[in-house]
């Protein structure tokens, strides 16, 4: 008779069928599952962070800001300058009447630094506490920005974790040439410091013989020109930083040449305006990375906080600077401390040789379970279909990886599924030689091992909880692939079986059990 749970692993396996097949056809259509580095192919990293570096940025962010909350709120101050070697910031207020409005600003607006005043001359300096939130938080945020370029990229699954104190784990499916190898290593390790910098007019003209030292006496620096051997002699404050941006997208000029166009923060836009409003005539820098882009004239104040790179790109060189600027610039910057490249012809030697380990696993089982258990065999075995299907379709609809970990957790899977109804058989079979009936033998063996499997089912997926929690990679993959055996086995060898014995209970000849069940009658 036609049973609830019969429905519903009916629909269970239509599920798992019909989400399964764009994974096992590998059609364009559809969710599929998404094949891992060591089964496709791909690039691995381990990067390492200068932390150093994060330290002199949140340094020179402070500057910023203080120039900023000086000029806005007219305090009159001289020698503001930061020595990157102790990242101590200097300056000097001019007049004293200032003073408790410059202590207020200051404690308002900065946290984890010691501020020290001796006859109107402060200087910064950030706390030893600051310092190593500072370089944790570089960490946190490389992966954070790795994650965002990558997945803007367009690259399927990549996988980017913290590994150990101070490293950073990078895989990246599905590269297979140089080519797109290198544009990925760019992709990662550009800073993308973004800077509004102003032109030292009074003495741009002496920057070709003048040195850094000197520069830096007047708290200048000099920049390059990204395309060629042209020296620009800038302000060493920005007036603004890429922090203040928000969107960054690929535009078009008058020549139609691709550009950068990107729009800043309500404050970005202010200093922006402000800045642009008292500088007409003058020359403001487009730097990244420590490059000019362009130092165009500024006829008029530009309000609306629009600002615009333009430079010799390509359509390829101009997105990948786009997604950079967009998803933030690195705090420290990243270098390769380990490469390598694994070849799209060893990922196809590892499913070959898993898909064979699978299929065999598979028809062994099969076999066993149908010589030893007679009928109860074959009916386990309809569930362990079910089990895989179910498997393969609720990782398609996720768009999961899988790894080849992964795929030997399916081939556990299939042991561990069929592991629940040995169990169930057993206890039916000891029911039955203990003289009980058919039907009583069935409720009361599924009763009896459903506390034995839900208890080493549970233990299995807290274990699996675990690893999917604090592994990377390949081990999320295992874990995951396990889970989702652990949970679909539940449905089909336990709910499924159960349903087809209940429908087919009348049909059960009790002496004929070892047709049956694969036991003698009477034994």
């Amino acid at each position: 008779m036609l049973n609830y749970k019969v429905i519903i692993f009916g629909f269970a396996l239509l599920f798992g069928i019909v989400f399964s097949i764009p994974t096992l056809t590998q059609s364009e259509s559809g969710r599929k599952i998404t094949l891992g580095l060591d089964l496709q192919g791909g690039l691995h990293m381990l990067l390492g962070v200068k932390n150093e570096v994060a330290i002199t940025s949140k340094a020179t962010s402070i500057v910023t800001t203080v120039k900023y909350l000086f000029d806005d709120k007219e305090i009159i101050y001289d020698g503001l300058s930061l020595d990157e070697l102790t990242t101590t910031i200097a300056f000097e207020i001019l007049d004293k009447d200032d003073l408790p409005k410059v202590n207020a600003l200051l404690k308002e607006n900065f946290e984890g630094v010691t501020i020290t005043e001796k006859n109107l001359r402060f200087t910064i300096q950030m706390t030893q506490k600051a310092i190593e939130e500072t370089k944790q938080y570089a960490i946190s945020q490389a992966v954070d920005t790795i994650r965002n370029r990558l997945n803007e990229f367009g690259l399927a699954e990549p996988t980017v974790a913290r590994q150990g104190e101070d490293k950073i784990l990078v895989e990246v499916p599905g590269i297979k040439t140089q080519e797109d190898e290198q544009r990925v290593r760019e992709l990662i390790a550009r800073a993308a410091h973004l800077q509004l910098m102003a032109v030292d007019e009074e003495r741009v003209s002496r920057v070709d013989t003048m040195s850094k030292e000197e520069a830096k006496s007047y708290n200048d620096v000099i920049l390059s020109d990204v395309y060629s051997d042209e020296k620009y002699l800038v302000r060493a404050i920005p007036v603004l930083d890429g922090s203040m941006l928000t969107d960054a997208k690929v535009g078009f000029d008058e020549n139609n040449q691709p550009v950068i166009n990107f729009t800043l923060n309500g404050q970005g836009a202010k200093i922006f305006g402000d800045f642009t409003a008292i500088s007409v005539g003058k020359r403001m820098a487009v730097v990244l990375d420590d490059k000019v882009y362009s130092a165009p004239n500024i006829r008029e104040r530009i309000g609306g906080g629009h600002v615009q790179i333009s430079g010799r790109f390509s359509m390829e060189e101009a997105r990948d600077l786009a997604i950079a600027l967009r998803s933030g610039s690195l705090l420290a910057p990243v270098y390769v401390m380990e490469k390598r490249s694994v070849g799209p012809s060893l990922g196809a030697d590892s499913i070959q040789a898993s898909a064979i380990a699978l299929v065999s696993g598979f028809v062994l089982v099969a076999l066993f379970m149908m010589f030893y258990y007679g009928i109860a065999g074959v009916i386990a075995n309809v569930a362990l279909v079910g089990n895989i299907f179910l498997i393969l379709a609720v990782m398609s609809l996720f768009g999961a990886t899988l790894t080849l970990p992964g795929m030997a957790g399916i081939v556990l899977t299939i042991g561990m599924a069929v592991d629940s109804n040995v169990i169930i058989n057993e206890r039916i079979r000891e029911l039955l030689n203990a003289g009980k009936s058919v039907g009583k033998s069935i409720e009361e063996g599924y009763s009896n091992a459903f506390r034995a499997i839900w208890d080493s089912n549970i233990t299995t997926l807290i274990a699996a909880a675990a690893l999917f929690g604090y592994g990377t990679g390949p081990i999320k993959g295992f874990a995951l692939t396990i889970s989702i055996g652990i949970l679909a086995s539940m449905l089909t060898a336990i709910m499924g079986t159960h349903g087809i014995y209940s429908m087919i209970l009348h049909k059960i000849d009790k002496n004929r059990l070892n047709y049956w069940f694969g036991i003698k009658q009477g034994a």
